[in-house]
């Protein structure tokens, strides 16, 4: 199972949102769209979801133009969007019949999610009892009680502490083990690097990067060494301009080419006490910042 966004163009009145986009997510694998504020994340999202419809470009499911009246949808928003004053059980089974549920077939599915998500003692209350951090965990609810076949996690994270959000990973890794697709939109790099094995970065309403998050690193310049010994300070001085400091202990080597590095690795492991010694791979936040922090201000979302 694949979603492909195929030269997707959109825009509103004068102002051009988004130029060509094209990306493919799979099932059983996450994928994840970024850029800053501005960049088409969201006009994209609402395409996918036929919020409204691109100018032109197609989106594709399994090859074929996707059927909305076959293919299920799940949508956790960045801007919550739930009845703070109704009753929580009635506006969830509310939510899973507008996705086409039976009341019944509704009610369990919700029920499992509630017992899932450690939050059946509220089943009965309003919505604005409840902490910020539960309330996500409700409207995570409404993105999988129907049981879709693609998922859209727009800043899950939001707002959970450290217990709910190991609860939402697990959670999340199960919906991928599933055969789901899932997509996350964030600017938490670090959950993003955890879960996606593919990435677009979207700059301007442009795809600037895509493709298989290993082999995008992999593919970068594999000329600089990190090493960590308890002799940081005496491998600096030795080295000089080459070398800067991370962090305590721990140093970053820029070699003038990739040929050097064994020779460089072996001299460092004769001749001081090295703890670790590895080839530096950025970090997907150092990605981001490449391809998507030249944006302007403004834009769209």
């Amino acid at each position: 199972m694949n979603l492909e966004l195929k030269h997707i163009h959109k825009s509103f009145g004068e102002k051009q949102v988004l130029t060509g986009i094209s990306f493919l997510a799979e099932g059983g694998k996450a994928f994840g769209l970024l850029g800053r504020n501005g960049a088409g994340k969201t006009t994209s999202i609402r395409i996918l979801m036929d919020v409204f419809p691109a100018d032109s470009g197609e989106v594709l499911m399994d090859d074929k133009p996707i059927d909305y009246s076959k293919v299920g949808i799940g949508y956790l928003p960045e801007e919550r969007g739930l009845y703070p004053k109704k009753k929580i059980i009635d506006q969830l089974v509310y939510f899973a019949q507008l996705k086409g549920m039976k009341q019944a077939d509704a009610v369990k599915a919700v029920d499992y999610w509630l017992k899932r998500l450690g939050m059946m003692e509220h089943r009965n209350k309003r919505l604005d009892t409840l902490s910020k951090g539960n309330q996500q965990k409700i409207q995570l609810i409404t993105a999988l009680a129907h049981n879709p076949q693609i998922v859209i996690l727009d800043e899950p994270f939001s707002g959970l502490d450290p217990v709910n959000a190991m609860l939402l990973k697990d959670v999340v890794k199960e919906e991928i083990a599933r055969g789901k697709i899932v997509l996350f939109s964030s600017h938490q790099m670090n959950y993003i690097e955890e879960f996606c094995d593919s990435i677009a970065i979207l700059n301007q309403g442009k795809v600037v990067l895509s493709g298989d998050l290993h082999d995008i690193k992999r593919n970068y310049t594999r000329d600089k060494l990190v090493v960590r010994s308890e002799q940081a300070g005496r491998i600096a001085a030795a080295l000089g301009a080459q070398c800067k400091s991370i962090r305590q202990d721990e140093l970053l080597i820029q070699l003038s080419s990739s040929d050097e590095k064994q020779n460089m690795m072996q001299m460092l492991t004769q001749k001081y006490n090295i703890d670790e010694i590895r080839v530096f791979e950025p970090s997907l936040n150092d990605i981001f910042v490449e391809y998507a922090g030249d944006q302007e201000a403004g834009g769209a979302k």
